[in-house]
């Protein structure tokens, strides 16, 4: 037995070093990470996830309604979303198929030899036999319980549908905002650019001056200090336009990488007014919002789910038929062959009720009915949020144009500010000091200018999104 126990040694610590190497414990101490040795794989399964790739042309120019497309064609929201409503889509129908029996078929072979003592001797015997059995299983009736079911399945499957709607809502509105951002970000370098070229123009009159007799020193350096700041300001917005760009491409859900050409936002048609009013909005909103008919699908459910804990209380009665078809065949020693078939089977009623269950039907029951009233609680919850959105959006929109108006104003009295400072300082009567502010002004109202523009787009996005209406199709003959 001595000689065993090496042996049995070695044998354990190798089993301990294996179950070490698959087992998976905590980290020993929390002051810093912890690296082990499942973590590779995981490391290289990681680096095999790639995005699919699709085609962004770098050369064209692409509208917002494309980017849309592309973004509900290639985003791996809508498409996690999609598979959510088709899972639910099949629970219905696991849900459905309780109306119908089910059919089980089993076929049996055996083989049985013994042997049998008859009177001074032992005589073998074999006997195969075949058996073909068939169960039919149908509930004939259970008081409601299976189209509770049904109708719960089928609210899950309207929840789904709509959150698969909603999500196609959030998505066109981050897309929205994206390419907005990235307008705004376009316009500014625009502006920035302008800015710096008039700063530019503000130096050279300076230097010009300085060679002349006219300006002294200060002067110079004041306008160099106004190009520098100019030209800081420029590299900020550069910087800003390379963020939007990486936002809006992962939007759509491409790589951030790729090059994504918009419309500079001049081209734009910017809306003056409003073309409806607060109270159509909210309606809108409350009859096409998907997050508020979530609420609604889940309502259904709950009562859905009221229904089953009412038919507990009731009994079920069940069918079971249970055909079998049977073949024997038999050899006994010194005996010919024998063999005999047959079909039999039985039909079974299985009537079950539950008499005492310790309150656990009073309890779903009590839980049931809580549900409903939650349900309907938080819905009324939701179309106060939908309500105070849409009215925030709204009031937002209107500031929009508002200060698109102002904007507009400020950049005409800025521009011409700027304009008159820089002639009459070339005319000697106006100081350096006069023409850098009205310089950093127009840069200001440029800058003003760009952004109210984009606020009001973005508004409307908003509004859009928060009334339901970017996921509403067209109406016939009406333009996008």
């Amino acid at each position: 037995m001595g000689e065993f126990l090496p042996i049995l040694a070695v044998a354990a610590g190798l089993l301990i070093c294996n179950a070490r190497s698959w087992c998976q414990t905590a980290p020993p101490a929390p002051e810093q990470p912890w690296h082990f040795e499942q973590e590779k794989p995981v490391q290289q399964e990681a680096q095999q996830v790639l995005r699919p790739e699709f085609g962004i042309d770098s050369a064209k120019i692409y509208s917002l309604p494309e980017l849309i497309d592309l973004a509900e064609a290639h985003n791996p929201q809508t498409r996690s979303a999609w598979e959510r409503a088709r899972s639910e889509a099949a629970s219905l129908g696991v849900a459905r198929s309780e109306l119908y029996p089910t059919i089980a078929a089993a076929a049996l072979s055996q083989t049985t030899r013994s042997e049998i003592y008859l009177n001074t001797r032992f005589y073998r015997q074999t006997i195969p036999e075949f058996d073909l059995a068939l169960e039919l299983n149908y509930t004939v009736f259970d008081f409601g319980a299976r189209s509770g079911r049904i109708d719960a399945a089928r609210a899950r499957l309207l929840a789904a549908d709509f959150a698969f709607n909603d999500e196609h809502r959030r998505l066109i509105y981050r897309v929205a905002t994206a390419y907005y951002e990235l307008l705004n970000a376009s316009g500014q370098v625009a502006a920035a650019r302008a800015s710096l070229a008039n700063a530019q123009t503000v130096e050279q009159a300076a230097e010009a001056r300085l060679k002349n007799g006219l300006a002294t020193l200060p002067d110079e350096l004041e306008a160099k200090s106004a190009t520098a700041q100019a030209d800081y300001d420029l590299q900020a917005a550069l910087g800003a336009e390379e963020i939007a760009h990486g936002e809006l491409a992962t939007a759509v859900g491409a790589s951030p990488l790729a090059a994504i050409q918009v419309q500079p936002i001049d081209s734009l048609n910017v809306h003056a007014t409003l073309e409806t009013t607060v109270d159509a909005a909210i309606d809108r909103a409350f009859r096409d919002r998907p997050d508020l008919m979530q609420q609604i699908a889940a309502i259904r459910e709950a009562n859905a789910q009221f229904r089953q804990a009412r038919a507990a209380y009731y009994p079920t009665l069940k069918l079971r038929v249970l055909p079998d078809a049977q073949a024997l065949y038999g050899l006994q020693q010194t005996l010919p062959w024998g063999s005999t078939s047959d079909l039999d089977g039985g039909v079974i009623l299985d009537l079950h009720w539950t008499v005492f269950d310790g309150g656990l039907r009073r309890n779903q029951e009590a839980r049931a009915r809580a549900d409903i009233n939650a349900a309907r609680a938080q819905a009324d919850a939701t179309r106060d949020n939908i309500e105070n959105q849409v009215w925030t959006a709204y009031a937002n929109l209107k500031t929009a144009m508002r200060q698109r108006v102002a904007a507009t104003a400020l950049l005409d009295a800025a521009n011409q500010s700027y304009n008159a400072a820089i002639e009459s300082y070339h005319d000697g009567v106006r100081s350096l000091l006069d023409v850098t502010a009205a310089q950093q002004t127009l840069a200001q109202a440029r800058s003003s200018d760009v952004l109210a523009r984009a606020q009001v787009l973005s508004s409307l996005a908003a509004l859009a999104f928060q009334t339901g209406d970017s996921i509403q199709p067209p109406i016939a003959g009406t333009q996008p």
